[in-house]
């Protein structure tokens, strides 16, 4: 039973700061999900040390347990845009292989830079 309440609190927290960021984007207005605003305020509070990672570890271990169950709505409801899918494919497959492909030697080509740079100053 106190594994519960625990855990419950936990989901709590991470949806209170879900709410802020949503919140966020509608204050300001900006087009970013309020997801983003969310992950980018947990991060800071965890950062500062405002929450502790035992927090909200059980609820988070767990929720990225089961992470697959939350895409199956999402698959199931693309099976009704396959007529679109077939139709735009070469550019759908460009989009995700330049998805894939763009950001992956761009993190490899900075991470050499920073490791040239790293190894100058020693």
């Amino acid at each position: 039973m106190l594994k519960l309440l625990q855990m419950t609190g936990q989901v709590m927290l991470l949806w209170i700061i879900y709410w802020l960021g949503n919140q966020i984007t509608v204050i300001t207005g900006l087009p970013i999900p309020g997801t983003v605003f969310g992950m980018v305020l947990l991060f800071l509070l965890l950062l500062c040390g405002i929450i502790k990672l035992s927090y909200i570890q059980e609820a988070a271990d767990f929720l990225l347990k089961h992470m697959l169950f939350f895409f199956i709505p999402i698959a199931v409801g693309l099976m009704d845009w396959g007529a679109m899918f077939y139709e735009h494919a070469a550019v759908l497959t460009l989009a995700i292989v330049a998805g894939a492909v763009l950001p992956f030697f761009t993190v490899g080509i900075i991470t050499q830079l920073v490791y040239k740079e790293d190894k100058k100053c020693k």
